[in-house]
């Protein structure tokens, strides 16, 4: 039985061993996993031509991409994504107001005026994170309590901004596998 459908979209890096082995952890807990690549086979070795790539592609591009690749999946698709991920998840958001649960790893991303009340959110983040600043980050949170989201912030101190992913240096195993332990649950509860 198939628990949740989830669109998982990579970082800006492009999809890697990160996001496929995230991908093969959440199918083998009962889940329907996608992993869309955004770049088409196209992968930054650092994070300069990651973002050369996403510049050299364009964000309405990667979006569009984006919303293609998920057109099959429920209304009820959980929308997640790492970092640059997490903006494109978000970016999907409003058109899947449906969607059973959000989950961003290793950024924050824009809340759309029409977020259901009570839709699960669960978010990821190094403490401190040059990509989502605590001065960011606070009023971000404040906003998804205005808007009656069901939120859970996880900060993880004295990590490096993508801890997850075990190719980089930012890797912290004892974080990863504590942020995967709270996706468990997060998505056995939707």
């Amino acid at each position: 039985m198939v628990m949740a459908a989830i669109a998982l979209f990579h970082s800006v890096y492009g999809l890697r061993s990160l996001e496929r082995d995230a991908a093969a952890r959440l199918r083998a807990a009962g889940h329907q996993v996608v992993t869309p690549d955004l770049y088409e086979g196209r992968v930054g070795s650092t994070l300069e031509e990651g973002f050369a790539l996403r510049k050299e592609i364009g964000w309405a591009e990667l979006c569009g991409r984006a919303e293609k690749a998920i057109a099959d999946l429920p209304a009820s698709a959980v929308l997640g994504g790492f970092s640059m991920g997490a903006g494109v998840a978000a970016s999907l958001w409003p058109g899947r107001p449906q969607a059973a649960g959000i989950l961003l790893l290793h950024g924050i991303a824009e809340i759309p005026a029409n977020a259901r009340e009570g839709i699960p959110l669960q978010v990821h983040l190094a403490d401190p994170d040059q990509f989502a600043p605590a001065d960011e980050v606070a009023p971000w949170r404040a906003h998804a309590a205005r808007a009656a989201i069901s939120l859970e912030v996880f900060l993880y101190p004295g990590v490096g901004h993508l801890y997850t992913d075990p190719s980089l240096p930012d890797y912290d195993a004892k974080a990863a596998e504590a942020t995967w332990s709270r996706v468990d649950t997060f998505l056995a509860a939707l």
